[in-house]
């Protein structure tokens, strides 16, 4: 029996799952180390830079569910991208919030 190119075996899609997974868990490791090692003087800029991030996270939710309908799994990637936009959205407004009331902080009071 011949594999046609076009299909998959289960063992190539397991392999594939646990090569992401790898990557996803050292990506975390990496990201907690260099966190963790940012001086608090430069806190502040590094929200500002992971506030894009979230911006760039709603367009690679966005991306994943049109590939989903391609792929044909629209119902999976449909909602994976859903719940990625929501949630990177929620975190672009909580950080123009902050970023406003810190804003609010430095503003010179008017003495009347």
């Amino acid at each position: 029996m011949e594999r046609s190119e076009d299909t998959e075996s289960s063992g190539d899609g397991i392999d594939r799952l646990i090569t992401y997974l790898t990557i996803f868990v050292l990506a975390i490791f990496v990201g907690f180390e260099v966190i963790t090692k940012v001086p608090p003087t430069l806190h502040t800029p590094l929200m500002s830079g992971s506030n894009a991030i979230s911006g760039i996270t709603i367009i690679g939710a966005i991306l994943a569910g049109v590939a989903g309908d391609v792929s044909g799994r629209e119902f999976l990637a449909g909602g994976l991208a859903f719940a990625a936009a929501a949630l990177a959205m929620i975190n672009v407004v909580g950080g123009f919030a902050v970023t406003n009331r810190m804003l609010q902080m430095f503003r010179k009071k008017d003495r009347a």
